[in-house]
């Protein structure tokens, strides 16, 4: 690879080096970035840093050792002996290159240029405010791990590590943005990721032109996959180091981005978004009845609606034995603008429950039980089995372990509605078909999005519907490709 031409170089008169950083960092306008000017052996050198990132212990340290040099220390090779004796420092690099030295610098980087050297001494002390690795409110277990990752790359690549110890695992850095200059990653296992895959990811993001990535993780998403039409996600979002570290072992990679606490698991089917850490915490049994209430739950989310309101419209499909079903009490609404008016309140609820600050949450939930719910049936708004079946299918929703499919299901299951009430049992049938053929024509890195159903699989197919013991999974999906199948 042809060596990335320098457009301004280091100077070996730290006058202009400093010219130039003291002007691209904006020192004079930007309270938090500090320059120093310092001398040691009797040479005079400066110090660039921004306030926030410094880790001032170990800049302090480096000072003090450097206030023991002596001339005669710094002769022959001053870079080396400063890089390799007289700076007692782990991560520590040097540049050429004062652009990418300004990049570094408002990383969080340290820069300590050196008055006759043509290149720059980078030391990385920086600390980043970050809060503790506490378990994730949308993956909780009852018992497990309660650590999760936080908003540092660092730290969210070293949880990854405690728990798979491979020496194979790579942690591949890169920096998309031209002017966020954000920082991420690709890990993955090397002898059982398909290499094609991580190529594939690599190269999308080195493709990237944009100033920034505002939303992170949701932004580098959208520039890999794009079917910005497409509702469903194409990968599957975790907080749990255990999760990953699963999902490492499949054979699956994993990308990560500074300043989110959520990573990115490519590639992914409709039922990786279904499965729960909670399953694995328990028996095989348990897990598999709780696998099994969880998939009602979904299914529930999605078709009752569409499916109550065209029984609830159209008795003579029904057999005698569920002639109960449809409403006793119509209201004064249409039970199709019903249910299209309370999916919007449940939205407006979740947004309000959102801004809400916890301690109003409870009177929250009282307002919208009582007042909201009880009024409106009374005043013929909505009718008692409205209210009832669309309870059932918000619990399947919230029961949905990923956020962003439970959303998407809760799209799909308007839609249905829409077109059960205006085109009936065709309507009905014929949304459905549709939403099956866009799962059926999904596939993320040619994987397809329905695997192990289609194409069938029978392993994948009893992995998927039951929760099996983890002895017998010995065999890694193929659907992702892995080198090493066997585990």
């Amino acid at each position: 690879m042809a060596k990335k031409k320098v457009i301004h170089p280091v100077s070996k008169k730290i006058e202009e080096n400093i010219k130039y950083l003291k002007e691209a960092l904006g020192v004079d306008k930007s309270f938090d970035i500090i320059h120093l000017d310092l001398e040691y052996a009797e040479i005079p050198m400066a110090l660039f840093v921004v306030d926030g990132f410094a880790k001032d212990f170990s800049l302090t340290q480096i000072q003090r050792e450097l206030l023991l040099l002596k001339p005669e220390d710094l002769q022959g090779n001053a870079l080396k002996a400063l890089t390799h004796t007289h700076i007692p420092y782990v991560e520590i690099d040097t540049n050429d290159d004062l652009d990418a030295i300004v990049d570094d610098v408002l990383a969080g980087q340290a820069a300590l240029v050196v008055d006759g050297l043509d290149q720059i001494i980078l030391l990385d002390t920086r600390t980043y405010p970050v809060r503790g690795p506490e378990e994730p409110d949308t993956e909780q277990v009852i018992r497990g791990a309660k650590d999760g990752y936080v908003e540092t790359l660092v730290q969210n690549a070293a949880l990854t590590r405690r728990r798979v110890r491979d020496r194979t695992l790579r942690i591949e850095y890169k920096r998309v943005g031209r002017r966020s200059k954000s920082d991420l990653c690709i890990a993955y296992i090397e002898d059982i990721a398909d290499p094609q895959v991580v190529n594939k990811i690599s190269q999308a993001l080195d493709k990237i032109d944009t100033d920034g990535l505002p939303m992170g993780d949701k932004t580098i998403e959208e520039f890999i996959f794009g079917q910005h039409l497409n509702p469903y996600p194409m990968v599957r979002y975790s907080e749990r180091p255990d999760v990953v570290a699963a999902h490492l072992f499949e054979g699956h990679v994993v990308i990560m981005v500074d300043g989110s606490p959520s990573v990115m698991i490519t590639p992914t089917t409709f039922w990786h978004h279904l499965q729960h850490a909670e399953e694995y915490r328990q028996k095989p049994v348990i897990g598999a009845a709780l696998r099994a209430v969880r998939f009602a739950a979904v299914w529930a989310s999605i078709f009752l609606l569409p499916l109550w309101y065209l029984f609830a419209t159209n008795q003579h499909l029904l057999p005698e034995m569920f002639a109960y079903i449809g409403p006793n009490d119509v209201g004064q609404v249409p039970i199709y603008a019903q249910f299209l008016l309370a999916e919007v309140g449940i939205e407006m609820l979740r947004m309000a429950a959102i801004h809400t600050p916890s301690a109003l949450a409870t009177a929250l939930g009282l307002v919208a039980a009582i007042l909201i719910g009880e009024v409106a049936i009374n005043v013929g708004l909505f009718s008692p089995e409205v209210v009832l079946y669309l309870a059932v299918a918000a619990v399947g929703s919230f029961a949905t372990p990923s956020y962003e499919l439970s959303l998407a299901n809760r799209l799909i299951r308007v839609l249905l509605l829409i077109s059960t009430a205006i085109f009936g049992l065709g309507g009905y049938l014929v949304g459905t078909v549709l939403f099956i053929l866009l799962l059926v024509r999904m596939k993320g890195f040619q994987t397809p999005y329905l695997w192990p159903f289609l194409p069938f699989s029978y392993q994948g197919f009893r992995d998927v519907l039951l929760r099996s013991p983890i002895p017998l999974k010995d065999r890694r999906p193929p659907a992702i490709h892995p080198l090493d199948p066997d585990r």
